[in-house]
């Protein structure tokens, strides 16, 4: 059974959950998180993790949980995994740090996709949270969108992160859906005026902390009704903030976050629609409006008329670009299992992942120079006459070697040197763009 990675969490959007409390563990782990999992079974209805992770898989279990605890446990603590494979898909790590005396428990929840989290199944969260926070004490925890957490940490919606990080959450830089704010927090803010926030629900836990919920479904975070609510409460909390300044700023954030379909230029749209999954899902939907408008310059890596060949033995000068092709088949076959087929999509998965590697930067321009672009070039015009019916004219300098197709020569070599320029060029010279101009002109 697939278990939920960072890659999968990034596809789409997620409630994430992060949680740091502390505990006695003197008693055993055991009894110390019994507490944890009554909340999981108990509430967590529709989502309850069915497999737990350590050094092994196994289905989920209050034994299981132990048994991996124990098998993970160094003198420092242990970390263990709980997964829901099956939708809605759970990821919910628990990372304990054991002490003599106060241990600490940090755990990290991410369920998707965030839809899921409609009026009861956001209940039931809540319903977690307020045991968690109950159990085991917080200076501050929180539940929201992950799309619209990474934008609240930009620097381009107005919040530094690291800052809040330095001072302890001495204040409130943030306010999500759900938010659990420890007893030094609380009283830093004022008892009375965190109870008093205008919200969905405000709660005064037993230990003193205050488990506020924004609005009564997750989901509906990004709505303008939640936003409002959610700059109300930001602003009730903190006095110094400007209404206007914090919605219009929440506004922004909503605005990201609206789906752009995808309009890429046909000819390159088998590359460009890759490329937006790379990005962080708070980035993706402007990544996709910038690639929607992204216009490639029209191939200019051809002649009307082929020059003669100048090579006094042309089966050699073919035999020498025979061999810099399979260099780079073997180079890459791994990473690009499709370049041994010599296709249109071959060429598209080496854009891809020329650009997903950066490889113009992270590689020596004297490697690029000298091996890989002269070798991209002669697999280039190989796959050209291997799918067009392409003949090559043969150049004793080798970036004037032409492939004929149709009534046009074409020159890979040359383009092959101009996509390595930059991870920029990639975009601007693709092999797959090259490919589709140069199957227009095939009889």
């Amino acid at each position: 059974m697939k278990l939920l990675t960072m890659h999968d969490l990034n596809m789409v959007d997620s409630l994430s959950f992060s949680f740091k409390g502390t505990f006695d563990a003197t008693g055993g782990v055991e009894p110390a998180l019994t507490p944890l999992v009554d909340a999981l079974e108990k509430y967590a209805d529709g989502w309850m993790p069915t497999l737990v992770k350590s050094t092994r898989k196994r289905r989920y279990s209050r034994e299981a949980v132990w048994r991996a605890i124990e098998e993970r446990r160094d003198e420092y603590g242990s970390i263990i995994g709980l997964y829901r494979a099956e939708s809605p898909a759970v990821s919910l790590v628990l990372n304990l740090t054991l002490a003599q005396g106060q241990s600490t428990l940090r755990a990290s929840l991410d369920v998707q996709p965030l839809p899921f989290f409609r009026e009861e199944s956001s209940r039931s969260l809540a319903a977690v949270a307020r045991a968690w926070a109950s159990q085991y004490p917080v200076a501050y925890a929180s539940a929201h969108s992950n799309a619209d957490e990474q934008l609240a940490d930009s620097p381009n919606f107005g919040r530094d992160d690291r800052e809040a990080r330095r001072d302890g959450f001495d204040k409130i830089y943030e306010l999500f859906w759900l938010n659990i704010f420890g007893p030094k927090l609380v009283e830093s803010v004022g008892r009375e005026r965190m109870l008093s926030t205008p919200a969905h629900l405000v709660e005064e836990l037993p230990n003193g902390s205050i488990l506020l919920v924004l609005w009564p479904t997750a989901a509906e975070f990004a709505s303008e009704e939640a936003r409002v609510v959610q700059a109300r409460a930001h602003v009730h909390l903190r006095p110094d903030l400007d209404f206007d300044t914090v919605l219009r700023t929440l506004r922004e954030r909503s605005a990201a976050l609206v789906p752009v379909e995808p309009r890429f230029h046909p000819d390159v749209a088998p590359f460009l629609s890759r490329l937006p999954d790379e990005f962080a899902i708070s980035e993706r939907q402007r990544k996709i409006a910038e690639l929607n408008a992204f216009r490639p310059p029209v191939p200019e890596e051809w002649l009307p008329v082929a020059h003669p060949s100048d090579v006094a033995n042309p089966e050699r000068v073919l035999e020498s670009y025979g061999d810099l092709s399979e260099g780079l088949v073997a180079a890459l076959h791994t990473q690009v299992p499709s370049i041994m087929d010599e296709t249109a999509e071959s060429l598209t998965d080496l854009d891809f992942y020329f650009w997903k590697e950066n490889f113009p930067v992270r590689y020596t321009r004297e490697l690029i120079d000298s091996h890989t672009a002269p070798a991209l070039g002669a697999y280039l015009g190989d796959v050209l006459v291997r799918r067009l019916g392409g003949t090559w004219v043969l150049r004793a300098k080798m970036e004037e070697s032409q492939v004929r197709v149709g009534k046009r020569v074409w020159l890979p070599f040359l383009r092959a040197r101009r996509y390595m320029q930059s991870r920029q060029s990639l975009l601007d010279y693709s092999l797959t763009q090259f490919f589709r101009e140069a199957e227009r002109c095939r009889p």
